[in-house]
C-alpha cells in the first residue's frame, strides 16, 4: 500500500514524531553542549548544511514516489521540505528549553555566549532529529 505523494498536514505530525524521538537523547547530553561551546561559526553553518543536505536527501533521493517538483512549495522550496526543516531544528529547540538545558549545560559561560553555544548545539541535534523525521515521513 503506498502512500500518496502530495504533502498533507498528516505528515508534518508525522515529522514532529520523528524529530522529536531522535532529538531527545541530544539535547540532555554534555558532550553535544560541550562540542557546541568549541564550535565556530563556520562549524554551526555546516551542520545546518548536513541537516539540510540530509533531510532533502532522505525526503527526495531516497523516495522514488516523491518527485519536488510536484509538490507545492513556498518561495520555490517544496512544502514538505520546509516542513521537515522547521521539525528538525524546532524539535530540539522545544526540547532545549523545555528541559532548561541551556540553563544547566551553559551556567559557567558568559551570558553573551548562551545564544551563539545553543544555535550550535541546536544545529549538531538536528543532524539527528532531521533523520526521525524523514523517516517518519517516509514510513507512515
Amino acid at each position: 500500500m503506498g502512500r500518496p505523494p502530495r504533502y498533507r498536514i498528516a505528515d508534518t505530525a508525522q515529522q514532529i514524531v520523528g524529530g522529536f524521538l531522535l532529538a531527545g537523547p541530544f539535547v540532555v547530553t554534555e558532550e553535544v553542549w560541550n562540542l557546541a561551546a568549541t564550535m565556530t561559526l563556520v562549524h554551526g553553518i555546516a551542520a545546518v548544511a548536513l541537516v539540510a543536505a540530509i533531510g532533502y536527501g532522505a525526503l527526495y533521493a531516497a523516495d522514488d514516489d516523491r518527485d519536488p517538483d510536484s509538490e507545492a512549495e513556498v518561495a520555490g522550496v517544496p512544502i514538505r521540505f520546509v516542513s521537515l526543516m522547521g521539525v528538525a531544528f524546532g524539535s530540539v529547540t522545544v526540547l532545549a528549553l523545555l528541559v532548561a538545558a541551556p540553563d544547566h549545560f551553559l551556567a559557567e559561560l558568559p551570558a553573551d555566549q548562551h545564544l551563539p553555544v545553543m544555535a550550535r548545539a541546536i544545529s549538531v541535534g538536528a543532524i539527528f532529529s532531521v533523520v526521525g523525521a524523514a523517516t517518519a515521513d517516509s514510513v507512515f
